[in-house]
């Protein structure tokens, strides 16, 4: 039987607020294993891989699984960046790349590179849409998907909704666009964005329309990655809603909202997503 396994990410857990003290590691992890999440995403470059292999500790004693967002800033980084995610025992390696040519077939050579030494590693490898990375933009990021079909994507679809600045209702090229790389897309992530800011607050009445759009944005990818694969297979999905300035601030650096009942909203919808998918037909 398929299974879907919610993560929460490291990062998503900082507070970043000069007027609260800071969660510890061992507080953010102990946090996430009691509410459910079944792992927990770290987000390392290469000169980051030593503080990051300390917290393996962690993950076996809360017993949550890892997943590795990548940030490889050069060709070679590649390859101690797959050896962590292997000590880590992680689930994959989703790479958000630094190395960002402007034409996307310049970009064939380092992707393709890249997935060969995952292959040999034998470490599942994703690359994320994100903002000032190699996918920058949804149509650099089309274009590349028709020049390395082998390319498997994880999907933050915020990026591509301020990338593009989408409209609502989403017209149906983009739509189209967007379900172009849903195909492709074998992880998603937790974030809802408008087309002017990339992570807004999901409760506020003037911002349903995007939480609907994304919902069903999910839905579609999960729909899509349910029939394409085996019945044992595994699909993560990251709840990722960053600390500021990701989340907006007043002018006491106060978030508008509660980023940590945010993800346990996000949590339980995708849950809700996954119980309807498994209910239909196919």
């Amino acid at each position: 039987m398929q299974k879907l396994e919610i993560y929460q990410s490291l990062w998503g857990m900082q507070l970043r607020n000069p007027q609260r003290l800071e969660r510890s590691d061992e507080e953010a992890f102990a946090l996430v294993a009691e509410a459910g999440f079944d792992g927990m995403c770290v987000d390392p470059s290469v000169e980051e891989i030593p503080e990051n292999l300390q917290r393996r500790a962690l993950f076996e004693r809360h017993d949550l699984g890892c997943m590795v967002n990548a940030f490889p800033n050069a060709a070679d980084d590649m390859q101690p960046l797959l050896s962590f995610g292997m000590d880590m025992n992680a689930c994959m390696v989703n790479v958000i790349s630094g190395v960002m040519p402007i034409k996307p077939e310049d970009a064939v050579s380092v992707v393709r590179r890249w997935i060969d030494e995952a292959n040999v590693a034998n470490m599942p490898l994703l690359f994320e849409t994100h903002r000032d990375g190699l996918l920058n933009d949804l149509y650099f990021t089309l274009q590349l998907m028709e020049l390395v079909p082998e390319m498997r994507l994880c999907a933050d679809l915020s990026h591509f909704v301020v990338d593009r600045e989408l409209r609502t209702p989403v017209t149906q090229r983009d739509q189209n666009y967007i379900h172009s790389v849903l195909e492709r897309s074998d992880c998603f992530q937790g974030r809802i964005a408008n087309r002017e800011q990339v992570q807004i607050q999901i409760d506020f009445p003037q911002h349903r329309p995007w939480v609907e759009i994304f919902k069903g944005w999910w839905k579609d990818g999960m729909r899509l990655w349910r029939q394409r694969n085996d019945d044992d297979a595994t699909l993560v999905f990251l709840c990722e809603l960053g600390p500021p300035p990701y989340a907006i601030t007043d002018a006491n650096q106060n978030e508008l909202s509660d980023r940590w009942l945010e993800s346990l909203q996000i949590r339980d919808w995708v849950r809700q997503i996954w119980s309807e998918l498994e209910l239909e037909p196919g």
